[in-house]
């Protein structure tokens, strides 16, 4: 099967001057002239569309994160704090690897 050609790439190689001409063209349209000429965006659009507007962030990790709110020690945090910091690791990712591995182990 033929591999469709790409309409950005399409755009691109024509000369400056023809890419003119398309923007003034376009340009000089009202927005309810643009509204007539529009379709609805097809399945495929429509999944390429969600993954622009999708925020950009951390990446996922496993099912995502939830935040919550603890409270520990002063002198606990502190101590989890220097362990991290000698590992080259978040305070959040050290309590990660910590409760993997209880609760790994209590398994």
């Amino acid at each position: 099967m033929a591999k469709r050609a790409d309409p950005i790439e399409a755009f691109e190689a024509l000369p400056d001057s023809e890419k003119e001409r398309i923007w003034a063209e376009l340009d000089a349209l009202t927005p309810e002239q643009l509204a007539a000429r529009s379709r609805p965006l097809n399945a495929a659009e429509r999944k390429l569309w969600r993954r622009f507007k999708r925020k950009v962030g951390r990446p996922r990790i496993g099912k995502g994160v939830k935040i919550v709110s603890i409270g520990v020690e002063k002198g606990l945090l502190k101590q989890t704090d220097a362990v991290a910091k000698r590992r080259g690791m978040t305070r959040s990712a050290l309590v990660a690897e910590a409760l993997k591995n209880l609760i790994g182990s209590a398994a």
